[in-house]
Protein backbone atom coordinates (compact mmCIF):
# COMPACT_ATOMS: atom_id res chain seq x y z
CA UNK A 1 0.00 0.00 0.00
CA UNK A 2 2.46 2.35 0.74
CA UNK A 3 4.41 1.74 -2.20
CA UNK A 4 1.33 2.67 -4.21
CA UNK A 5 0.98 6.06 -2.39
CA UNK A 6 4.87 6.71 -2.97
CA UNK A 7 4.29 6.74 -6.74
CA UNK A 8 1.34 8.64 -6.68
CA UNK A 9 2.44 10.94 -4.78
CA UNK A 10 5.33 11.63 -6.93
CA UNK A 11 3.34 11.93 -10.11
CA UNK A 12 1.10 13.93 -8.07
CA UNK A 13 4.25 16.42 -7.15
CA UNK A 14 5.73 16.27 -11.21
CA UNK A 15 2.40 17.37 -11.94
CA UNK A 16 2.25 20.18 -9.48
CA UNK A 17 6.01 21.53 -9.61
CA UNK A 18 7.18 21.27 -13.12
CA UNK A 19 5.63 24.45 -14.43
CA UNK A 20 6.26 26.91 -11.24
CA UNK A 21 9.92 25.09 -10.44
CA UNK A 22 10.98 25.87 -14.48
CA UNK A 23 9.99 29.57 -13.89
CA UNK A 24 12.51 30.21 -11.08
CA UNK A 25 15.31 27.07 -11.34
CA UNK A 26 17.88 26.45 -13.59
CA UNK A 27 18.17 22.73 -12.08
CA UNK A 28 18.47 19.93 -14.08
CA UNK A 29 16.10 16.26 -13.36
CA UNK A 30 18.03 13.97 -11.51
CA UNK A 31 19.13 10.83 -12.42
CA UNK A 32 18.06 7.25 -11.73
CA UNK A 33 16.88 6.66 -7.81
CA UNK A 34 19.12 4.26 -5.99
CA UNK A 35 18.67 0.28 -6.62
CA UNK A 36 16.44 -1.10 -4.29
CA UNK A 37 18.73 -3.71 -1.55
CA UNK A 38 17.97 -7.27 -2.70
CA UNK A 39 16.82 -9.03 -0.09
CA UNK A 40 18.61 -12.36 0.67
CA UNK A 41 16.56 -15.26 0.34
CA UNK A 42 16.72 -19.09 -0.77
CA UNK A 43 19.59 -21.52 0.00
CA UNK A 44 23.20 -21.47 0.45
CA UNK A 45 24.16 -21.96 -3.23
CA UNK A 46 21.99 -18.85 -4.10
CA UNK A 47 23.74 -16.81 -1.68
CA UNK A 48 27.16 -17.90 -2.78
CA UNK A 49 26.07 -17.02 -6.52
CA UNK A 50 24.84 -13.90 -6.10
CA UNK A 51 28.05 -12.95 -3.85
CA UNK A 52 30.00 -13.91 -6.73
CA UNK A 53 28.02 -12.07 -9.04
CA UNK A 54 28.55 -9.21 -6.98
CA UNK A 55 32.28 -9.08 -7.15
CA UNK A 56 32.26 -9.66 -10.68
CA UNK A 57 30.62 -6.42 -11.07
CA UNK A 58 32.14 -4.63 -8.37
CA UNK A 59 34.18 -1.49 -9.18
CA UNK A 60 37.91 -2.38 -8.83
CA UNK A 61 39.49 0.48 -6.31
CA UNK A 62 42.42 1.92 -8.20
CA UNK A 63 45.96 2.95 -6.62
CA UNK A 64 46.18 6.40 -5.88
CA UNK A 65 49.13 8.69 -6.94
CA UNK A 66 50.89 7.64 -4.31
CA UNK A 67 50.02 4.14 -4.14
CA UNK A 68 47.28 4.52 -1.51
CA UNK A 69 43.73 6.38 -2.47
CA UNK A 70 43.76 9.59 -0.42
CA UNK A 71 39.98 11.03 -0.45
CA UNK A 72 39.04 14.84 0.93
CA UNK A 73 35.89 14.76 3.21
CA UNK A 74 35.19 18.75 3.24
CA UNK A 75 31.73 19.10 5.42
CA UNK A 76 29.99 22.54 6.03
CA UNK A 77 29.09 21.27 9.07
CA UNK A 78 29.24 17.23 11.00
CA UNK A 79 27.68 18.56 13.96
CA UNK A 80 24.34 16.59 15.15
CA UNK A 81 23.28 13.09 14.91
CA UNK A 82 21.88 13.24 11.17
CA UNK A 83 25.47 14.64 10.08
CA UNK A 84 27.68 12.50 12.12
CA UNK A 85 25.76 9.00 10.72
CA UNK A 86 26.46 10.65 7.37
CA UNK A 87 30.28 10.91 8.24
CA UNK A 88 29.81 6.62 9.88
CA UNK A 89 28.76 5.98 6.06
CA UNK A 90 31.89 7.90 4.71
CA UNK A 91 34.31 6.27 6.78
CA UNK A 92 32.75 3.17 6.62
CA UNK A 93 32.87 2.94 2.82
CA UNK A 94 36.78 4.61 2.67
CA UNK A 95 37.61 1.73 5.02
CA UNK A 96 36.20 -1.01 3.31
CA UNK A 97 38.25 0.03 0.11
CA UNK A 98 41.51 0.97 1.82
CA UNK A 99 40.75 4.68 1.28
CA UNK A 100 43.10 7.20 3.31
CA UNK A 101 39.85 9.68 4.25
CA UNK A 102 40.88 13.32 5.00
CA UNK A 103 38.21 15.19 7.02
CA UNK A 104 37.63 18.95 7.44
CA UNK A 105 34.75 20.23 9.26
CA UNK A 106 34.00 24.03 8.32
CA UNK A 107 31.47 24.63 11.28
CA UNK A 108 29.49 26.37 8.83
CA UNK A 109 31.90 28.91 8.15
CA UNK A 110 31.78 29.16 4.27
CA UNK A 111 35.49 31.21 4.41
CA UNK A 112 36.87 28.09 5.65
CA UNK A 113 34.78 25.55 3.59
CA UNK A 114 36.35 27.30 0.36
CA UNK A 115 39.81 27.33 1.90
CA UNK A 116 39.67 23.65 3.03
CA UNK A 117 38.64 23.18 -0.35
CA UNK A 118 41.93 24.47 -1.54
CA UNK A 119 44.12 22.64 0.79
CA UNK A 120 42.81 19.20 -0.70
CA UNK A 121 43.50 20.33 -3.96
CA UNK A 122 47.41 21.61 -3.16
CA UNK A 123 47.86 18.52 -1.75
CA UNK A 124 46.91 16.62 -4.63
CA UNK A 125 44.09 14.00 -3.20
CA UNK A 126 42.76 11.47 -5.30
CA UNK A 127 39.69 12.61 -4.95
CA UNK A 128 36.97 14.70 -3.19
CA UNK A 129 33.32 14.40 -1.80
CA UNK A 130 31.39 17.66 -0.49
CA UNK A 131 28.84 17.69 1.88
CA UNK A 132 26.55 20.89 1.66
CA UNK A 133 28.47 24.26 1.39
CA UNK A 134 27.26 27.50 -1.21
CA UNK A 135 27.17 26.95 -4.54
CA UNK A 136 28.97 30.46 -4.60
CA UNK A 137 31.31 29.50 -2.46
CA UNK A 138 32.61 26.31 -3.39
CA UNK A 139 32.24 26.24 -7.30
CA UNK A 140 35.71 28.18 -8.03
CA UNK A 141 37.75 25.29 -6.46
CA UNK A 142 35.59 22.90 -7.47
CA UNK A 143 36.27 23.98 -11.33
CA UNK A 144 40.01 23.93 -10.45
CA UNK A 145 40.19 20.54 -8.47
CA UNK A 146 38.29 19.33 -12.25
CA UNK A 147 40.60 21.44 -14.39
CA UNK A 148 43.47 19.41 -12.30
CA UNK A 149 41.97 15.85 -12.75
CA UNK A 150 40.42 15.32 -9.58
CA UNK A 151 37.10 13.68 -9.63
CA UNK A 152 34.73 15.37 -7.34
CA UNK A 153 31.07 14.16 -5.77
CA UNK A 154 28.67 16.30 -3.99
CA UNK A 155 25.96 16.05 -1.41
CA UNK A 156 23.21 18.56 -0.93
CA UNK A 157 25.01 21.36 -2.96
CA UNK A 158 24.02 22.96 -6.93
CA UNK A 159 27.64 22.69 -8.74
CA UNK A 160 27.36 23.32 -12.46
CA UNK A 161 30.37 21.96 -13.00
CA UNK A 162 31.22 19.65 -16.01
CA UNK A 163 32.13 15.90 -14.48
CA UNK A 164 30.78 16.32 -10.99
CA UNK A 165 28.12 14.17 -9.73
CA UNK A 166 25.51 15.66 -7.19
CA UNK A 167 23.81 13.30 -4.64
CA UNK A 168 20.95 14.29 -3.48
CA UNK A 169 17.63 13.01 -1.28
CA UNK A 170 15.00 14.15 -3.32
CA UNK A 171 13.87 17.31 -1.31
CA UNK A 172 10.51 17.49 -3.04
CA UNK A 173 9.65 14.83 -2.57
CA UNK A 174 10.94 14.81 1.25
CA UNK A 175 8.96 18.05 1.74
CA UNK A 176 5.62 16.72 -0.17
CA UNK A 177 5.59 13.31 2.08
CA UNK A 178 5.66 15.08 5.42
CA UNK A 179 3.98 18.02 4.49
CA UNK A 180 1.21 16.04 2.78
CA UNK A 181 0.76 13.79 6.24
CA UNK A 182 0.50 17.26 8.26
CA UNK A 183 -2.28 18.57 6.30
CA UNK A 184 -4.04 15.13 6.44
CA UNK A 185 -3.83 15.04 10.48
CA UNK A 186 -4.59 18.27 10.83
CA UNK A 187 -7.80 17.85 8.60
CA UNK A 188 -6.16 20.74 6.50
CA UNK A 189 -6.81 24.11 8.48
CA UNK A 190 -4.82 25.58 11.59
CA UNK A 191 -2.44 27.80 12.36
CA UNK A 192 0.98 26.59 12.25
CA UNK A 193 4.93 27.41 12.93
CA UNK A 194 7.52 27.56 10.19
CA UNK A 195 11.12 26.80 10.78
CA UNK A 196 13.44 27.56 8.33
CA UNK A 197 16.69 28.72 7.54
CA UNK A 198 17.42 29.99 3.49
CA UNK A 199 20.59 29.52 1.54
CA UNK A 200 21.41 25.99 1.64
CA UNK A 201 19.72 24.34 -1.66
CA UNK A 202 18.02 21.22 -0.22
CA UNK A 203 16.47 23.54 2.38
CA UNK A 204 14.95 26.00 -0.31
CA UNK A 205 13.95 22.91 -2.34
CA UNK A 206 12.16 22.16 0.87
CA UNK A 207 10.69 25.63 0.96
CA UNK A 208 9.03 25.57 -2.53
CA UNK A 209 7.30 22.69 -1.97
CA UNK A 210 5.81 24.50 1.29
CA UNK A 211 4.69 27.29 -0.24
CA UNK A 212 3.16 25.25 -2.63
CA UNK A 213 1.15 22.93 -0.18
CA UNK A 214 -0.25 26.36 1.44
CA UNK A 215 -1.97 26.97 -1.70
CA UNK A 216 -2.92 23.77 -2.11
CA UNK A 217 -4.27 23.82 2.22
CA UNK A 218 -5.58 27.88 1.95
CA UNK A 219 -7.09 26.64 5.62
CA UNK A 220 -3.64 26.45 6.89
CA UNK A 221 -2.07 29.60 8.24
CA UNK A 222 1.58 30.40 9.34
CA UNK A 223 1.77 32.81 11.87
CA UNK A 224 5.24 32.90 13.08
CA UNK A 225 8.49 31.75 10.93
CA UNK A 226 12.25 31.43 12.51
CA UNK A 227 15.15 29.56 12.24
CA UNK A 228 19.11 29.47 12.25
CA UNK A 229 21.89 27.39 11.35
CA UNK A 230 23.81 27.38 14.49
CA UNK A 231 26.87 25.25 16.32
CA UNK A 232 23.81 24.06 18.08
CA UNK A 233 20.93 24.11 16.22
CA UNK A 234 18.49 21.77 18.28
CA UNK A 235 19.37 24.19 21.57
CA UNK A 236 18.60 27.30 19.44
CA UNK A 237 15.71 26.33 17.99
CA UNK A 238 13.99 24.89 21.56
CA UNK A 239 14.61 28.65 22.56
CA UNK A 240 12.94 30.26 20.11
CA UNK A 241 9.82 27.62 20.07
CA UNK A 242 9.55 28.41 23.71
CA UNK A 243 8.87 32.19 23.08
CA UNK A 244 6.48 31.38 20.23
CA UNK A 245 5.06 28.76 22.56
CA UNK A 246 4.47 32.12 25.07
CA UNK A 247 3.50 34.41 22.99
CA UNK A 248 0.50 31.90 21.72
CA UNK A 249 -0.12 30.69 25.07
CA UNK A 250 -3.85 28.50 24.75
CA UNK A 251 -4.70 25.62 23.24
CA UNK A 252 -5.78 25.43 19.82
CA UNK A 253 -3.42 28.50 19.02
CA UNK A 254 -1.06 26.53 17.24
CA UNK A 255 -1.69 23.34 15.26
CA UNK A 256 1.05 22.26 14.16
CA UNK A 257 4.85 22.64 13.77
CA UNK A 258 7.03 22.69 9.82
CA UNK A 259 10.61 21.48 10.51
CA UNK A 260 12.09 20.78 7.44
CA UNK A 261 15.43 20.16 9.37
CA UNK A 262 15.49 17.10 12.31
CA UNK A 263 17.76 19.64 13.97
CA UNK A 264 14.68 22.26 14.33
CA UNK A 265 12.33 19.42 14.77
CA UNK A 266 14.60 18.10 17.83
CA UNK A 267 14.35 21.78 19.27
CA UNK A 268 10.79 22.41 18.87
CA UNK A 269 9.60 18.81 20.02
CA UNK A 270 11.64 19.55 23.35
CA UNK A 271 10.14 22.68 23.75
CA UNK A 272 6.59 21.51 23.35
CA UNK A 273 7.17 18.60 25.59
CA UNK A 274 8.42 20.80 28.64
CA UNK A 275 5.70 23.24 27.78
CA UNK A 276 2.90 20.67 28.13
CA UNK A 277 1.45 21.30 24.83
CA UNK A 278 1.04 18.32 23.91
CA UNK A 279 -1.86 19.13 21.56
CA UNK A 280 0.60 20.25 18.98
CA UNK A 281 2.32 18.31 16.39
CA UNK A 282 5.50 18.17 15.11
CA UNK A 283 6.46 16.88 10.92
CA UNK A 284 9.93 17.07 10.19
CA UNK A 285 12.37 16.18 7.62
CA UNK A 286 15.60 13.94 8.63
CA UNK A 287 16.13 10.57 10.75
CA UNK A 288 18.94 9.52 12.97
CA UNK A 289 18.57 7.28 16.00
CA UNK A 290 18.60 10.11 18.28
CA UNK A 291 15.17 11.38 16.17
CA UNK A 292 14.30 8.08 16.00
CA UNK A 293 13.45 7.56 20.20
CA UNK A 294 12.85 11.19 20.52
CA UNK A 295 9.81 9.81 18.59
CA UNK A 296 8.88 6.76 20.08
CA UNK A 297 9.16 8.60 23.36
CA UNK A 298 5.58 8.67 25.19
CA UNK A 299 3.29 11.51 24.50
CA UNK A 300 5.53 12.67 21.79
CA UNK A 301 4.75 15.36 19.78
CA UNK A 302 6.56 14.86 16.98
CA UNK A 303 4.44 12.74 14.49
CA UNK A 304 5.90 11.88 11.59
CA UNK A 305 9.20 12.64 9.61
CA UNK A 306 10.31 12.29 5.56
CA UNK A 307 13.97 10.67 5.75
CA UNK A 308 16.62 8.88 3.55
CA UNK A 309 19.57 6.93 5.96
CA UNK A 310 22.27 9.22 5.57
CA UNK A 311 24.97 6.21 6.00
CA UNK A 312 23.62 5.72 2.80
CA UNK A 313 24.27 8.68 1.26
CA UNK A 314 28.03 8.90 3.00
CA UNK A 315 28.51 5.38 1.67
CA UNK A 316 27.11 5.76 -2.15
CA UNK A 317 29.26 8.81 -2.35
CA UNK A 318 32.49 7.00 -2.04
CA UNK A 319 31.07 4.00 -4.43
CA UNK A 320 30.72 6.89 -7.29
CA UNK A 321 33.65 8.52 -6.29
CA UNK A 322 35.40 4.97 -6.86
CA UNK A 323 33.73 4.51 -10.45
CA UNK A 324 34.79 7.81 -11.51
CA UNK A 325 38.69 7.06 -10.45
CA UNK A 326 38.33 4.01 -12.46
CA UNK A 327 37.62 5.94 -15.45
CA UNK A 328 33.48 4.49 -15.51
CA UNK A 329 30.57 6.56 -16.33
CA UNK A 330 28.53 7.97 -13.94
CA UNK A 331 25.67 10.14 -13.71
CA UNK A 332 25.69 13.92 -13.25
CA UNK A 333 22.89 13.63 -10.64
CA UNK A 334 22.18 11.14 -8.45
CA UNK A 335 18.85 10.90 -6.41
CA UNK A 336 17.41 8.79 -3.44
CA UNK A 337 13.92 7.86 -2.68
CA UNK A 338 12.51 9.09 0.51
CA UNK A 339 10.69 7.30 3.01
CA UNK A 340 7.66 8.85 5.19
CA UNK A 341 8.23 7.59 8.86
CA UNK A 342 5.12 7.82 11.45
CA UNK A 343 5.29 7.12 14.97
CA UNK A 344 2.52 4.33 14.46
CA UNK A 345 5.10 2.61 12.51
CA UNK A 346 7.48 2.34 15.47
CA UNK A 347 7.51 -0.02 18.31
CA UNK A 348 7.10 0.77 22.26
CA UNK A 349 10.82 -0.37 23.09
CA UNK A 350 13.08 1.52 21.61
CA UNK A 351 15.17 1.21 17.83
CA UNK A 352 17.84 2.77 16.09
CA UNK A 353 18.15 3.03 11.92
CA UNK A 354 19.56 0.00 11.48
CA UNK A 355 16.31 -2.26 12.66
CA UNK A 356 14.21 0.53 11.05
CA UNK A 357 14.09 -1.85 7.81
CA UNK A 358 11.72 -4.21 10.04
CA UNK A 359 9.09 -1.94 10.97
CA UNK A 360 9.32 0.32 7.92
CA UNK A 361 9.70 -2.00 4.57
CA UNK A 362 10.53 1.12 2.39
CA UNK A 363 13.65 1.66 4.58
CA UNK A 364 15.13 -0.73 2.99
CA UNK A 365 15.54 0.56 -0.44
CA UNK A 366 18.22 3.34 1.42
CA UNK A 367 20.19 0.89 2.15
Amino acid sequence: MKQIVRTLLFAILTFVLVLPLAACTSEQPTASNAEPAKQEQGNTEDQTQEKEDKTETATPVPKGKNGKLKVALVAEFTTGTHASQYVSGVKKAAEENGIELVISDANNDQAKMASYLDTAINQDVDGIVIKHGRTETLEPGVKRAVEKGIPVVAFDVELNVDGVTTIDQDDYMLALLALKQMAQDIDGEGNIVNIFVGGFAPMEKRNRVYEIMLQRYPGIKEIARFGNATANTSLDTQTKMEAILKQYPNKGDIKAVWAPWDEFAKGATRAIKEAGRDEIKVYGIDLSDEDLQMMQEEGSPWKASAAVNPAAVGEKQVELLLQKLAGEKTPRYYSFDPVLVTQDDLPESPINMDQLQEYVEEWGNNE
